[in-house]
């Protein structure tokens, strides 16, 4: 039977939008079995799979895309394993709020496998995150995650994914610090534990009692105020940071006040407290000592070390930030 010329066209769009449909399905489905195989639902991609899932132009999902570099997480101050821990995060705190969302997938793209999916998204710089919507026919004029939305981590993400997808992420579900079974464990230790606490502490032989236990600690107190140990858990403050001008030497004390090192604190707050240690040796232990001439000798030393630790605190603050400790005198001396 003879088909009418005025049918072959459209059953011709029919048959081409039917084999588009399946070959989307195809990919959906692909998608949805690696992700699948993924603890936290996140797609490993490389140059092949990046040019099937996310250059295919009937793609009805979103893919979220992480540039890691495998090579650079020594790199402190790109916080690399920190912000892809965060990612894996959000993925799976998405897919555990919408389990059968086939929408939005998340995937990681590494530099050493992918050098050239890097460079078709145009990527020059970490850490780096792109969103590539169904419309987006070009793989570079997909959407940068802006670096304001790395501040807060997974939180801060959720609202750049809601924001361009539309889609609602949901909580972010954090595994708790300590699972049911070691709860369960810890309990039973704490149960058992009982009974010989309260027999230590009638006895007055307890870790409390010891004057050694509350000595280190009040020294650790000491140390970790004045050598800004808070300043560099609230700001993330790297130990110490990769010389750019060469990358194997590192860099423990940055010139300027702009910012502060961790080593930096240390080395200054072991010297406040090496100052603190002598002065609580001379006024409680030196006096103690019957040798006129031990006395005259430690405090000899103790002016010795005490001059130079006070000396390098000042030489360390003008080198960094140019200020200079002046000599006031009396009026009445000049």
């Amino acid at each position: 039977m003879a088909i009418s010329p005025h049918l072959l066209l459209p059953l011709l769009l029919a048959a081409a939008a039917a084999s588009a449909f399946a070959g989307a399905n195809d990919l959906v489905g692909e998608l949805q079995s690696l992700r699948s195989r993924s603890p936290s639902g996140v797609v490993h991609l490389t140059d092949t799979s990046v040019t099937r899932f996310l250059s295919s132009a009937s793609r009805p999902y979103s893919v979220l895309v992480f540039f890691d570099a495998t090579s650079l997480h020594s790199k402190t101050d790109l916080h690399l394993p920190q912000l892809r821990r965060e990612f894996a995060l959000l993925s799976a705190s998405f897919h555990a709020n919408n389990p059968d969302s086939s929408d939005l997938f998340f995937a990681d793209i590494e530099f050493s496998e992918s050098q050239h999916s890097f460079s078709q998204f145009g990527v020059n710089s970490l850490p780096h995150v792109r969103l590539i919507r169904p419309e987006h026919s070009r793989l570079a004029d997909s959407e940068q995650m802006d670096q304001s939305h790395f501040s807060r981590l997974a939180d801060s993400m959720v609202e750049f994914v809601e924001a361009r997808t539309g889609l609602e992420v949901g909580p972010i579900v954090r595994p708790p610090l300590v699972s049911r079974n070691q709860m369960i464990l810890l309990a039973l230790l704490f149960l058992i534990s009982i009974p010989f606490g309260i027999k230590r502490i009638m006895e007055g032989d307890t870790l409390l009692h010891d004057r050694k236990l509350w000595m280190a600690g009040a020294l650790f107190v000491y140390f970790f105020s004045v050598s800004g140990g808070m300043y560099g858990i609230i700001r993330h403050t790297p130990m110490f940071i990769t010389d750019r001008e060469d990358p194997n030497k590192l860099v423990f004390f940055y010139h300027g006040s702009g910012m502060q090192l961790g080593a930096e604190g240390f080395a200054v707050g072991f010297l406040y407290t090496l100052v603190g240690l002598m002065i609580a040796v001379v006024t409680h232990l030196l006096v103690k000592v019957e040798s006129l001439q031990t006395q005259r000798f430690a405090m000899l030393a103790v002016m010795a070390i005490g001059w130079w630790a006070v000396r390098k605190v000042v030489y360390l603050d003008n080198w960094k930030t140019g200020y200079s400790i002046h000599t006031f005198w009396p009026s009445s001396w000049r």
